[in-house]
């Protein structure tokens, strides 16, 4: 007999269908286990970033503007005065809770992390808050009728209203004080951002110093690398190789012993001095003052910077056929219009990636400034790692590490339009 399914077509075929969708989920599921083994191998690098890296700059860049301190220093003081509508004096309310809180927080030790943050905002208020607090540490609070009076008999700065104003601000979680210091600019009792004392104008001058150091060094840089590393690029690959490593010898040695060497090189009884008198070109008593200065940190500098420079000018050089300048000098083209009208325009991606990369850099240098910039040579990071180290004063460094990021960005964002992260060649 003739079986009468073996011409049917819809039968013939659902084993064909069965078996093509076995296969897609078991593709499927092949593609799951190599992206959990991926994940899985990346996770402990991710995390590793995660807590070292990420939460630790993301919770010094908030510490700019949003504190809680003064909020648990002087709970019923932040109550309060929120409903201050910050015209004259507060209320006798607010003087109360405040004269209550710093007896408090005298007993328990905290007043004094209070008179620093306001001292931070307000110069000069430390003492103030202090020497008021050992007053009214042991008084009977019971027995004082008029709090306004009480306080403003012990100092009479508490009845400006510049004061309250500031402990206003404080007593919000959201701040703007730091960030209004961190560009030479404070807050007045009204609210309104004014400028600062002409001598305590110092932050936007050392941003402006910054930019234009590491600008320069970025140019030097440029200018010295790009015909070394166009030489490394036509060199033959076993001369070229072996040069390279003497551009690289310097990543070898440590940061600090360089830094260091310099200072031995351009110091006024330096080795560079004392060529430069054994020449006759000056006298002994003319030495070239080198160090402790603008000129030592950018030379020292440009020394560290220069390799970051050379890899990816050559990196790309490399890549570019020698061809293309025997075709433009066929073409009646002399040597230099071939260079550049023909072999400068390649080496973009690498000019834009090495001077992005030196000048990133040189915003956040931090040793080498300190050690050989002296005050004339000071960028605006050994500052952020002042108010770190030695005034405590952290949410102004973390104002001023926000501003420095954004203006890394802007770079970063100006590199993508003129030239495009994807072009980038770092070596």
């Amino acid at each position: 007999m003739v079986d009468a399914t073996a011409n049917d077509p819809q039968i013939v075929n659902e084993p064909q269908v069965a078996d093509a969708g076995t296969l897609k989920a078991q593709l499927a599921r092949a593609t799951r286990r190599q992206k959990l083994m991926a994940l899985g191998l990346t996770a402990p690098l991710v995390l590793f970033v995660l807590i070292s890296f990420v939460y630790p700059i993301g919770a010094m860049l908030v510490r700019g503007f949003y504190d809680t301190q003064v909020q648990q220093i002087l709970p019923n003081t932040a109550k309060v005065i929120g409903n201050w509508n910050g015209e004259g004096l507060p209320d006798e309310e607010v003087w109360e809770a405040f004269v209550q809180d710093m007896q408090v927080g005298a007993q328990e030790k905290t007043i004094g992390k209070f008179a620093l943050r306001l001292n931070f905002v307000l110069p000069g208020t430390r003492s103030l808050v202090m020497s008021s607090a050992r007053k009214v540490k042991r008084a009977d609070l019971s027995e004082v009728e008029n709090f306004q009076e009480y306080l403003t008999d012990i100092k009479e700065k508490w009845g400006e209203r510049e004061v309250w104003a500031v402990i206003q601000r404080l007593s919000d979680s959201i701040q703007y004080d730091y960030y209004a210091n961190a560009i030479d600019m404070r807050i007045n009792a009204d609210g309104d951002f004014v400028m600062q004392p002409e001598k305590q104008r110092i932050y936007v001058t050392l941003f402006i110093r910054t930019l234009w150091m590491s600008a320069l060094v970025m140019g030097v840089c440029l200018v010295l690398a790009y015909p070394l590393a166009y030489w490394l690029s036509v060199l033959p690959m076993r001369i070229s190789n072996l040069l390279m490593i003497m551009v690289l010898l310097p990543f070898w040695t440590s940061l600090l012993v360089r830094t260091t060497a310099w200072i031995s090189l351009l110091q006024e009884q330096g080795i560079i001095n004392d060529i430069i008198v054994g020449l006759g070109i000056v006298g002994d008593e003319s030495r070239v003052r080198m160090i402790y200065n603008e000129m030592g940190t950018i030379i020292a500098m440009t020394h560290i910077l220069l390799p970051f420079m050379i890899l990816p000018l050559y990196s790309v050089m490399r890549t570019i056929p020698p061809s293309y300048m025997r075709a433009a000098r066929s073409l009646g083209a002399t040597q230099l219009t071939a260079f550049v009208r023909v072999f400068m325009p390649q080496t973009a991606a690498g000019v834009g990636a090495g001077s992005l990369l030196v000048f990133i850099l040189c915003i956040g240098f931090y040793i080498t400034p300190a050690l050989v910039g002296g005050q004339r040579g000071q960028l605006i990071s050994n500052l952020i790692a002042a108010h770190i180290q030695t005034t405590q004063n952290w949410s102004l460094a973390a104002a001023l590490g926000a501003i420095l990021l954004a203006g890394v960005l802007i770079c970063y964002w100006l590199y993508n339009k003129l030239i495009g992260v994807d072009n980038m060649k770092l070596g």
